[in-house]
C-alpha cells in the first residue's frame, strides 16, 4: 500500500503543507518516488508522521521533536519543562477568564485595571490611566489599599474634580481643594505608607517618583493640578494636627 502526499495528509489529519515542512526541517523521511515522480508513502511514514503530530499536540517545539522522539536521557527533563510551561499557561488563561468574568459582571471597560472592575466605569479616563501606571510602580498590598481608597472616594466631589475645566475660576478651585483635603488627610491617617511609600514600591524610588510626576502632569489639566496641590498641602497640615492631638491626648491619659 502506498499513499500520495495528499492521501497521507488526509489520513493523518494534517495538511500537505505541514508534511512538506516536516520534510524541510528533517523530521519526516522523504519517501521513494514512482517513475512519474510522485511520492509513495508507506506505513512507516504514516507512523512517523503520527508520532510527530502527537508530540506537536503535546506542545513539544519542532526543534525538540527529533530529540524527544529519540528517547534520549534529556527527554524526561524536556517533558517536565514543557509541563511547567503548560501549567503556567493554564494559570494565565484561568486568570484571564476570571478577569473577563469580572469585566462582564460589572460592565467595566475591557481594559480596566485588574481589581478595579467594579469601579472602573465610574472612574475618569485620567484616573484609570494613573491606576494602570500604579500597577507597575507599587506592590500588590499597595494596590489593594488604593482599591479601597477609590471605592470610598467616588462621590460628587470626585465627579466635579474630574469635570473641572482648565480655566476654572479661583473660587471653584479653592472650594474643591477644601472639599478634597479631608479625604486626603483621612487616607494619610488610614494608610501611613502614603507618606513614605518606598517600602511599597516595586520599582526604585527615583523611577517611581519621576514616573508619577510626569504622569500626573500629563493626565490632569492645570486647574486640576492646582486643586490637587492645594488639597495635598492642606491635608498634610490636617494630618499633622490630628497626630499632634492624638499624642497630646495619649500624654494626658498617661498623666
Amino acid at each position: 500500500m502506498a499513499w500520495s502526499t495528499r492521501e497521507l495528509a488526509e489520513l493523518a489529519g494534517t495538511t500537505v503543507k505541514t508534511i512538506r515542512h516536516y520534510h524541510q526541517v528533517g523530521l519526516l523521511e522523504e519517501p521513494e518516488r514512482k517513475s512519474n515522480g510522485y511520492k509513495q508513502y508507506q506505513v512507516r511514514h504514516l507512523v512517523s508522521l503520527l508520532r510527530i503530530r502527537r508530540l506537536v499536540e503535546l506542545g513539544v517545539p519542532l526543534s525538540d521533536v527529533g530529540e524527544v522522539r529519540a528517547g534520549g536521557g534529556s527527554t524526561p527533563a524536556a517533558l517536565r519543562e514543557l509541563d511547567a510551561e503548560l501549567a503556567a499557561s493554564i494559570e494565565r488563561q484561568q486568570k484571564a477568564r476570571s478577569d473577563i468574568a469580572a469585566i462582564l459582571r460589572d460592565s467595566a471597560p475591557a481594559d480596566s485595571p485588574v481589581g478595579f472592575e467594579s469601579v472602573a466605569s465610574r472612574m475618569s479616563e485620567a484616573d484609570r490611566s494613573l491606576i494602570h501606571i500604579y500597577t507597575q510602580l507599587y506592590d500588590e498590598d499597595a494596590m489593594s489599599d488604593l482599591r479601597q481608597m477609590v471605592e470610598v472616594e467616588l462621590d460628587e466631589v470626585s465627579a466635579e474634580f474630574d469635570a473641572l475645566p482648565a480655566n476654572a475660576d479661583e473660587a471653584t478651585r479653592q472650594r474643591l481643594a477644601d472639599q478634597l483635603a479631608p479625604k486626603i488627610a483621612s487616607n494619610l491617617a488610614d494608610y501611613p505608607w502614603l507618606s513614605s511609600p518606598a517600602g511599597r514600591m516595586s520599582k526604585s524610588e527615583q523611577v517611581a517618583q519621576q514616573t508619577f510626576v510626569e504622569a500626573v502632569v500629563e493626565l490632569y489639566n492645570p486647574a486640576q493640578l492646582d486643586v490637587l496641590q492645594r488639597a495635598s498641602l492642606a491635608a498634610v497640615k490636617q494630618a499633622d494636627a490630628a497626630t499632634d492631638q492624638r499624642l497630646s491626648d495619649e500624654s494626658d491619659r498617661e498623666v
